[in-house]
């Protein structure tokens, strides 16, 4: 599991996020397991069931407002009860409100690091789960190409020389957005979605054998590049194989498994003359239909049965 410190995310977004730390400087190395956020409210007036203590603790407006009128005794109590959970990151006071004396003394108490900011608690939350979805979703790096056809993204792979750089050259020449050559990041968000990208260094160049390395936005302009895309279709290159029985009908889908997800997978022999580009928007293309509930083959296939099972003119 990615792990995320109290410490880093205000070594890192500081600044983004406006944050300022107002107790328990000794207790940053705390670690945030989850970008998701909790309002404790519940949790203040004495309702710990559901709590959910591994999440950063948001402080706002009302929760602040509670913390100022409620008793003291009962505050306290119900205080000791939510922060003395081990596995609670920090709380975070926002809208730059002042900090509860009672608040302060207890997260002391307990080494919970206190954090303020200066947004509004709704612009906050969306920018700290953004970015901890960012920093905690899992990753891979795999070896191929991830072009985006038609709104698409389409994953490219197959063994070193089969020629996925130049068939994503070709796709770039017609029109399409390279995303990644060689090396492809891939995230997996909320949702079941997997979002590819390119390492920093390689943004925007392709290596291709015989020419060597080229800059795609500096050839093709800025429109056939693209940061990221999410991935709706692995397409694996194979070297033609007769011995191999190819799918002809379309009727069998196969899948590609990606971290935790399954992603629509076509598999292309390669042999010469066949226009691997045009296969690959044709594809592209196909699975889009198919999202939207539209299967050619299932089709062609029932309107094949039915034409079989009619009765003959005489």
């Amino acid at each position: 599991m990615k792990q995320f410190t109290i410490g880093e995310l205000l070594k890192e977004q500081r600044e983004r996020l406006r944050l300022e730390l107002v107790t328990g400087e000794k207790s940053v190395s705390r670690r945030i397991l989850t970008a998701e956020v909790n309002r404790p409210g519940l949790a203040l007036a004495g309702f710990p069931a559901h709590f959910r203590a591994e999440r950063i603790q948001i402080i706002g407006r009302g929760e602040h407002e509670y913390c100022l009128k409620a008793s003291a005794k009962d505050l306290a109590a119900n205080m000791d009860a939510m922060l003395s959970r081990p596995d609670i990151p920090c709380l975070v006071i926002t809208r730059n409100l002042h900090t509860p004396p009672a608040l302060a003394s207890a997260c002391r108490k307990y080494g919970v690091p206190l954090l303020r900011t200066s947004l509004d608690t709704a612009t906050f939350v969306g920018e700290l789960s953004a970015l901890l979805e960012d920093k905690l979703s899992p990753v891979i790096r795999v070896h191929g190409v991830l072009v985006d056809v038609y709104g698409l993204g389409v994953l490219i792979q197959g063994e070193a020389g089969i020629g996925k750089s130049e068939c994503a050259l070709e796709l770039v020449k017609r029109g399409h957005i390279l995303v990644s050559d060689d090396i492809v990041e891939i995230r997996q968000k909320r949702g079941q979605i997997l979002v590819g990208s390119c390492p920093e260094p390689l943004k925007h160049y392709m290596e291709v054998r015989g020419l060597g390395i080229i800059d795609v936005k500096l050839l093709f302009g800025i429109g056939a590049i693209l940061n990221a895309s999410q991935i709706g279709l692995a397409v694996q290159l194979e070297n033609w194989n007769p011995a191999i029985p190819y799918e002809r009908s379309g009727l069998d889908r196969s899948t590609a498994k990606i971290i935790d997800m399954e992603v629509p997978l076509v598999r292309i022999p390669v042999t010469p003359g066949r226009n691997l580009a045009v296969l690959i928007e044709v594809a592209a293309l196909n699975q889009r239909l198919k999202s939207q509930g539209y299967f050619s083959a299932d089709t062609f296939n029932r309107n094949l049965i039915a034409r079989i099972g009619a009765p003959k003119a005489r």
